[in-house]
């Protein structure tokens, strides 16, 4: 009867049988499991981390759970548990103590909580999810809205937990990352890369393509906010007349929560007659003119995109 729901393994079954159930509210109220930023801190963990994790919408499955060792020393015990979490296998040692009595018995705490912090960067998005659960930086960070999207977030989670990261939204995706917390109170650091989608690089190429058109509209030689312009020495005896004759095929890469279109080269031609100061004599002048373009996009808070083209005459 004591080794069934008194022992210090008992005390460690329950609190498992709990996570393998879903009941993370519950589990957070055993004595030994629930921490504040002091006891982070002390740790060497981030005393901010966040506990929007702690809930049964972010746990995996919790299987096949054995307890395979009891080590008592005095009055802390050593429980050593085999298990599957989230389809991937995993052994454990958890520390309690002796915790007063209940009645004739021992009663027990985690003499280190089963908690672990997980650094989680991702970068090329402000939104994720966590095994399905939905979050964003500025949720989870303590500043808020002024959250850096380049920072990395702490957020508590139960060990032994699976947590897989991941990103699926129209801006960017990723298959994600999976990682097991299996050791209690460590730092467990994850980084994720989200990839641009397909429908958002063409988006980007279509602005892209519209901003040079109508830049290729402006009848000077020198376009105004555009990359590419004509320098003569003569005077003009005709209206320049610009196109496009070599679209920049743009790629599109993360930078940080934000995203950068990198240097991308492109043809524009002129015809314009020109008309020599010295004799007056007039020349028609059809030239190629490369030029590269680049630019910085930024995603607004209603998820829009704000994507501002820049770029350079390379003559």
């Amino acid at each position: 009867m004591y080794r069934q729901f008194y022992s210090p393994t008992a005390f460690v079954q329950h609190y498992l049988d709990l996570l393998a159930h879903g009941r993370a509210a519950d589990a957070l109220t055993i004595a030994g499991v629930a921490v504040d930023s002091t006891d982070l801190d002390a740790a060497g963990l981030d005393p901010d981390a966040s506990d929007a994790l702690l809930r049964r919408a972010a746990l995996a499955s919790l299987d096949d759970i054995e307890i395979t060792e009891e080590r008592v020393e005095g009055d802390t015990a050593f429980v050593t548990v085999d298990y599957t979490a989230g389809g991937y296998p995993g052994r454990t040692t958890f520390e309690v103590a002796r915790d007063g009595m209940i009645g004739v018995v021992p009663a027990w705490r985690f003499a280190t909580s089963p908690l672990a912090v997980l650094d989680l960067t991702v970068q090329g998005s402000m939104a994720f999810d966590v095994n399905g659960f939905e979050l964003d930086k500025r949720q989870v960070s303590p500043e808020g809205v002024d959250a850096d999207p380049r920072a990395p977030l702490s957020m508590l989670v139960f060990s032994p937990g699976a947590y897989a990261v991941s990103v699926d939204t129209a801006v960017s995706a990723t298959p994600g990352v999976a990682v097991l917390s299996d050791s209690p109170f460590t730092d467990v650091a994850v980084e994720v890369q989200a990839e641009p989608t397909d429908e958002f690089v063409a988006v980007v190429q279509d602005r892209v393509s519209e901003f040079l058109s109508s830049c290729a509209t402006q009848q000077v030689l020198q376009p105004t906010g555009c990359p590419f312009g004509y320098f003569v020495e003569d005077r003009i005896a005709s209206l320049p007349a610009w196109e496009i004759t070599d679209q920049p095929r743009v790629s599109v890469r993360a930078d940080g929560a934000d995203w950068k279109i990198p240097s991308t080269e492109g043809v524009a031609r002129i015809s314009v007659q020109i008309q020599s100061l010295f004799d007056g004599t007039i020349r028609e002048v059809v030239e190629e003119v490369p030029f590269v373009v680049t630019g910085a996009i930024s995603i607004l808070p209603d998820g829009a995109a704000s994507i501002q083209v820049t770029g350079v005459d390379t003559r």
